[in-house]
């Protein structure tokens, strides 16, 4: 059978309103009487339009709209509450991802198994693992409940089918690039295939009133995989991190509609599982009756929780004759500022043609400016090794001028060091409202922060420099 051919109705021509020209395209001159700007559309086709039709709900005052419904209902696991605004609300659709291994699973098993109970029932489908390996691992970390419900599928007629027979409160899909759905061409995991699991499933979530968490993988730059409409469609996205060779993991905010996104949930995994930890500083510090060369204290801000951490510097002749830079929790780049600061600025020469190693505790990344003065003074320290004075925190974004900027957040970080004992403080110039009995030094430039190292080490280490040439 031939193919339909457009008709003279089916597509627009164009009309010149000075001599009567036509042709299929527009042009700007009429080529027949040489005109500008007489070239017009006419026999286009008519504009469809929606009809109205019949409503679902009536429109009803803002003020007189139940908000009851959205209250939020706790998942068990202070750590995620404190993420998710207060914990899942009826109907919301969460998006956690993360790196492979870092603890999602384990994270959301747990999650199951303590928002589980008699009149709110979880189920749990997994898409990856077999239903025999998730019973391992709950029993591991002791998640097994009665109302806690767990099936393999990969299947999205499945997945419904499970939801009429079980009728849970919480529907956890781990993942949803792993589920497919037979009326859609392409394989698990593809944009298509994604954005039809998803759509179902936020469906089925807003018409039952249940809560859904969707596990999301990621590519390999840290990005979710899939359309990035995903993102859009669901309610709350969070990102899972953490080193896989360290303790602790981060759940982190990106998009929350029912509370704020400057959230973040600390969590150590260990062998028993993954626990939340309320006052996670003491994995950032090393606790030491003396104090040591090239070590410095700082006060970094996850979203609005202030944590203590330590910064480490290490230097040593170097044997090459390009001196080595490497780095660890730390940004590079800044680390580089750094020693160009300190030589320039702080007229230390003793960096320049050494190997320099730079690294901080417990695996925590330390990125935001506030942390250029705590490691400044670690590699300063580490130059001249001079360990600075016992009980210091340094707060402080440093300048390639030399000079000590503000940041954000001041208070919150000396009140946090001064609750965990800390004695000492330098901070760029008018901190604020200082807690009591801790001491604060505000230093405007790299010259005067270098002053709290003892100054008769500080002229030895040029001088021994100066020999070994």
């Amino acid at each position: 059978m031939a193919a339909r051919t457009k008709t003279s109705k089916d597509r627009p021509s164009y009309r010149c309103t000075e001599c009567g020209w036509q042709t299929a395209k527009w042009l700007g001159r009429c080529p027949e009487c040489q005109a500008w700007g007489t070239v017009e559309e006419y026999g286009a086709p008519a504009v469809r339009t929606t009809a109205p039709g019949r409503v679902t709900s009536s429109a009803l005052p803002i003020g007189q709209v139940d908000g009851r419904q959205a209250t939020a209902r706790s998942t068990g696991v202070p750590e995620l509450d404190r993420v998710l605004g207060g914990g899942l609300v009826p109907g919301a659709v969460v998006l956690l991802a993360g790196e492979p291994g870092v603890g999602k699973s384990t994270l959301l098993l747990d999650v199951a198994a303590k928002a589980a109970s008699s009149e709110h029932r979880t189920l749990y489908v997994t898409g990856e693992e077999s239903a025999s390996q998730v019973r391992l691992r709950a029993d591991r970390i002791n998640a097994i409940d009665d109302h806690l419900y767990l099936a393999a599928e990969t299947d999205l007629a499945a997945v419904l089918g499970h939801l009429d027979a079980v009728k849970p409160s919480l529907l956890i899909l781990d993942s949803v690039q792993t589920v497919a759905s037979p009326e859609i061409d392409g394989a698990p995991g593809g944009m298509a295939q994604v954005r039809e699991v998803a759509g179902a499933l936020i469906r089925a979530s807003k018409e039952r009133g249940m809560a859904t968490l969707l596990v999301g993988h990621v590519t390999k730059d840290g990005a979710i995989a899939g359309p990035r409409l995903l993102e859009h469609l669901v309610d709350v996205v969070l990102h899972f991190e953490g080193d896989r060779h360290a303790r602790l993991r981060l759940v982190r905010g990106v998009k929350n509609r029912y509370g704020a996104t400057d959230e973040v949930g600390c969590f150590e995994l260990h062998d028993e599982g993954i626990t939340g930890l309320a006052d996670p500083s003491g994995l950032f510090l090393t606790r030491r009756d003396e104090p040591v060369p090239g070590t410095c204290l700082t006060v970094t801000l996850e979203g609005r929780r202030p944590l203590v951490a330590e910064v480490q510097a290490l230097t040593v002749d170097s044997q090459i004759p390009s001196p080595r830079r490497t780095t660890s929790g730390l940004e590079t780049s800044r680390v580089s500022m750094m020693l160009a600061v300190l030589e320039q600025r702080g007229r230390i020469s003793a960096l320049g043609k050494r190997d320099i190693y730079s690294a901080t505790v417990g695996g925590v990344r330390l990125s935001e400016p506030a942390a250029d003065l705590a490691v400044a003074l670690a590699l300063a320290s580490a130059a001249s090794d001079t360990p600075l004075p016992k009980n210091l925190v340094a707060i402080g974004e440093v300048g390639l001028a030399g000079e000590v900027r503000r940041v954000t957040g001041v208070q919150r970080r000396l009140a946090e060091a001064h609750r965990l004992g800390f004695t000492h403080a330098l901070v760029p110039g008018d901190p604020g409202k200082v807690p009591a009995g801790m001491k604060v030094l505000e230093v405007a430039d790299m010259g005067e922060a270098l002053r709290v190292l003892p100054r008769s080490r500080r002229r030895e280490a040029p001088r021994e420099q100066e020999d070994r040439r």
